[in-house]
């Protein structure tokens, strides 16, 4: 073994790793941290919102006629439609003769309620229409359409449920709730009230009573029917407006519906029905009329007027959010489902092609340098040495110690390997230490690989094979996690199998490789050299390299059987480091290279394909990714669990595929993923908030400063999976 003192040039000496910077200033860290508490806040607050207000009810539907009543004073059971327990004292109203109260429950509407107003007006008919809180806080202009016609508005829960299954707090908010949507929809409160579910008085039992005299006490006078049409079940106009003709010239409070579903017989009704019964002498009026009130509706006072439309407001932000919401998810899911689909045909095209070699020309045989940069890496260095060393290619192999406290050095050294040659060089980042073995390399071709990784004897042979090909300035190889025992190892070593090789197989049939991964790359000392070296402009050096020598004019190729076992971070915090430094580096690195959108030839290949992929599906989709997991907990609270349950199976489904053909492809053994179910809810949800950090750090313009991740040395090398080559 060689050892060769420092004798680079003074500008690979220099510190060229990431500029130090000072501590950053606390605003940035807390706008790392607020920005997103906020916007998480702010979309809980929003769906939250959302899905009280549009969870769904099935309407009056069946009411409770025909039960026998128990505990009911027989007055109110034998009495009139409208009750009144204000007071301390029990009274009933009945609808005169040849009188008619046209009432409409479950709404407003913005389909069928302007619709029925209409008839109701051109005919000069009044009409009391028992709104839910729901509605009224979505389409609070339809509302305020009716009361500036006169006509008369009452109570119908705020969510339509069955008021004597609730407690006595639910019930109060489900009125309190209803009181502020009419205030700010309409500036009104009301008294009048309709029980969900409710019928006739005789239908009353003891404990729809007792609630009803709780809803006296409060103030409300409660309405019951005379005539149940039942148009819900849409049994033809014709038949509806028999259904709401009184018999005998009696009068009748009618039950009618302006919401809840399809109300077009009910509209058609109503232009046969109010001709028939004022042509039979009948009057139409409200329910105020039939307890003597001028009216039972009250404008509210400012207080209540302004915290009735700021919730009002509240709900209308809230339903063009999760609208907007529910858009993007859409894009996303097709994205998603698109992605999963071109990966796995181009990666079967790219798995059964086989690449001839360009021009005829004879396998690479010749010595290939490999370049090692070590900074602390003791624990590491002597595995990685050692595979390299028994490589059945050719190879020089140089350590480039940067300024390692450790002794990396010495035990690199006292290994006594052949061909091994240890450069000491002051510490100045990793990119200082590749330029550094890069120069004092003795061959054309040359290896790249971090001191954490290990190669399998044929790696180095496989992965100079593409340089046949004069136009080939730089090849990837397949990285693996070296240290899978451990559920967060096994995580990662489905993401590289899935997320990372399978993408370059579609990149390398693209000709956009965005990466060529630090842990196994070959690169042309010419290419090297055109592409400007590597630099220390991004935190991903990688990248940052490769991306130069697409606008350098060089092809880059992918060998998936050129394998090589990395150490992936065996802590959760390790991990977020690390991934934060990536996502922050191929930003600046994208950024960098943007120009390459309007360049020519190669750079412009790379440009318009591979620069929109990586924003896409690296920066645009996984940010928005969160909203799956996110509408599903949404599904699981206010929607249907069970089709949330299915469709988030799907998704996961559709992973699976992916994934299993990706280990299909790699040779891998499929046990692994049993943890992905694991990853999907634990595992991604670190990814989405490492982006969402390196985002924002970007926007705050902070230089993120390099972030060295601590070695365990368990990385092991597994007997060679049976890869197809291609």
């Amino acid at each position: 073994m060689r050892r060769r003192p420092d004798r680079s040039p003074d500008r690979s000496s220099r510190p060229s790793g990431p500029r130090r910077t000072r501590a950053p200033l606390a605003p940035r860290h807390r706008f790392r941290i607020v920005v997103p508490l906020v916007l998480l806040a702010f979309v809980a607050s929003v769906l939250l919102v959302e899905g009280y207000t549009t969870r769904g009810f099935a309407g009056d539907q069946e009411g409770r006629g025909g039960r026998p009543s128990t505990g009911v004073p027989r007055s109110i059971a034998d009495g009139g439609p409208v009750v009144d327990t204000t007071n301390d004292h029990l009274r009933t109203y009945r609808t005169p003769d040849k009188t008619v109260v046209l009432t409409f429950d479950d709404g407003p509407d913005p389909t069928w309620t302007p619709r029925i107003q209409a008839v109701l007006d051109r005919y000069g008919t009044p009409g009391t229409f028992f709104v839910t809180g729901q509605q009224t806080a979505r389409h609070p202009d339809v509302l305020r359409r009716v009361v500036r016609s006169g006509h008369e508005i009452g109570v119908h829960t705020f969510s339509h449920p069955d008021l004597t299954t609730r407690s006595p707090s639910d019930v109060d908010r489900e009125l309190s709730l209803t009181q502020l949507a009419l205030a700010g929809a309409a500036g009104v409160h009301t008294s009048l009230m309709r029980m969900p579910y409710s019928s006739t008085p005789s239908a009353l039992d003891a404990a729809e009573w007792s609630l009803a005299r709780s809803l006296g006490e409060k103030g409300y006078v409660l309405a019951f029917i005379d005539q149940d049409t039942n148009d819900w079940r849409r049994p033809g106009a014709r038949e509806i407006a028999d259904a709401a003709t009184p018999a005998a010239g009696r009068g009748a409070v009618v039950l009618l519906h302006d919401a809840g579903g399809d109300r077009s017989q009910t509209v058609e009704a109503l232009e046969t029905l109010i001709p028939r019964l004022q042509a039979q002498g009948y009057r139409f009026t409200t329910l105020a009329e039939l307890v003597g009130a001028d009216s039972l509706t009250s404008p509210v006072g400012t207080a209540d007027l302004w915290s009735g439309r700021i919730f009002v407001a509240a709900v209308t932000v809230s339903a063009t959010a999760v609208t907007a919401v529910s858009a993007l998810l859409l894009a996303v899911g097709s994205l998603v489902l698109a992605r999963c689909a071109l990966l796995i045909v181009l990666a079967r095209h790219h798995a059964r092609r086989r690449r001839p070699d360009p021009g005829g020309h004879r396998p690479v045989t010749r010595p290939v340098s490999v370049v090692i940069p070590a900074c602390n890496e003791r624990l590491c260095i002597p595995k990685t040495l050692r595979s390299l060393a028994a490589s059945d290619h050719p190879v020089e192999i140089i350590v480039v110690d940067d300024g390692s406290r450790d002794g990396t050095a010495d035990l690199a050294e006292s290994l006594a390997l052949e061909n091994v040659t240890v450069v000491r060089q002051p510490n100045g980042g990793k990119p200082a230490a590749l330029n550094t073995g890069v120069l004092r390399a003795s061959h054309d071709l040359v290896v790249m690989l971090d001191a954490d990784t290990v190669f399998a004897p044929s790696t180095v042979g496989r992965l100079v094979q593409p340089f046949a090909d004069p136009r080939v300035g730089a090849v990837a190889g397949n990285a693996k996690v070296g240290n899978r025992r451990r559920l967060l190892g096994r995580w990662q070593h489905i993401e590289y199998v899935m997320g990372f090789n399978l993408d370059r197989r579609m990149y390398d049939l693209l000709h956009c490789m965005p990466t060529i991964p630090g842990a196994v790359g070959a690169f042309r000392a010419e290419a090297l050299r055109d592409a400007g070296m590597v630099s220390a402009d991004t935190l991903a050096e990688d990248t940052d390299l490769t991306m130069a020598l697409h606008r350098a004019g060089w092809e880059i190729r992918y060998v998936p059987d050129a394998l090589a076992w990395t150490e992936a971070p065996s802590s959760l915090r390790e991990l977020w480091r690390q991934r934060y430094r990536w996502s922050y580096g191929t930003m600046q690195a994208a950024w960098k290279h943007r120009h390459a959108l309007l360049e020519r030839g190669p750079a412009g290949r790379f440009g318009r394909r591979g620069l929109p992929l990586l924003a896409v599906f690296q920066i645009f989709t996984p940010l928005l990714a969160p909203l799956i997991d996110i509408l599903a907990l949404y599904g699981l609270v206010f929607g249907n669990p069970l089709t949330t349950v299915l469709a988030w199976c799907g998704v996961l489904a559709v992973q699976a595929v992916c994934a299993a053909y990706a280990f299909h492809l790699d040779g891998e053994r499929l046990r692994p993923l049993w943890a992905l179910p694991l990853q999907q809810v634990v595992y991604r949800q670190v990814m989405y908030l490492v982006l969402t950090q390196a985002c924002l750090t970007a926007i705050n313009g902070y230089r993120l400063p390099w972030q060295r991740l601590k070695r365990s040395g368990d990385v092991v090398l597994p007997p060679q999976p049976s890869t197809r080559r291609t």
